[in-house]
C-alpha cells in the first residue's frame, strides 16, 4: 500500500460521514439556524475531504477541476446560508429570543425596514 492510497482510505471515508451527519443534522436539529450549520458546515468539510481523497488518486492535469468545485462550494454555501437565514428571521420562524445578539433587528430599523413584532407562527417548527 502507498502513502497515497492510505490518505485516501483515510479521507473518503472521512468525507462520508462528515455528509451522513451534515444529512442527520438537517433531520434532528429543531430550529432553522441548527439546520444551517449542519448544511453549510459538515457537508463542506465533508464534500472537501473527498475531494481531496479523489485528488490524491488522479492524475495532476485533473487537480484544477477538483479545485474549482471546492472553491464553488466554498463560495456558494455560505451565500446560500445567509439567504435563509435572513429569509427565517423576516417570515419569522427564527425563534429571537435564543439570539444573544440580533444584529439584523438594529440594521432593519435603521433602514426603515423593520420586522414585525407578531408572535411566531405555531408551525415553526416543522
Amino acid at each position: 500500500m502507498t502513502v497515497a492510497d492510505v490518505i485516501t482510505a483515510v479521507l473518503l471515508p472521512a468525507g462520508a460521514v462528515f455528509c451522513l451527519l451534515g444529512a442527520l443534522g438537517l433531520l434532528r436539529f429543531p430550529d432553522v439556524v441548527s439546520r444551517l450549520h449542519a448544511a453549510a458546515k459538515a457537508q463542506t468539510l465533508g464534500l472537501m475531504l473527498i475531494l481531496v481523497g479523489t485528488a490524491v488518486q488522479m492524475p495532476l492535469r485533473y487537480a484544477p477541476v477538483l479545485l474549482l468545485v471546492v472553491l464553488f462550494q466554498l463560495l456558494t454555501a455560505p451565500i446560500t446560508s445567509q439567504i435563509v437565514g435572513r429569509t427565517a428571521y423576516r417570515v419569522q420562524v427564527l425563534d429571537r429570543g435564543a439570539l444573544f445578539r440580533d444584529e439584523l433587528a438594529d440594521r432593519l430599523a435603521r433602514d426603515g425596514t423593520p420586522v414585525d413584532e407578531r408572535p411566531p407562527r405555531e408551525d415553526a417548527d416543522r
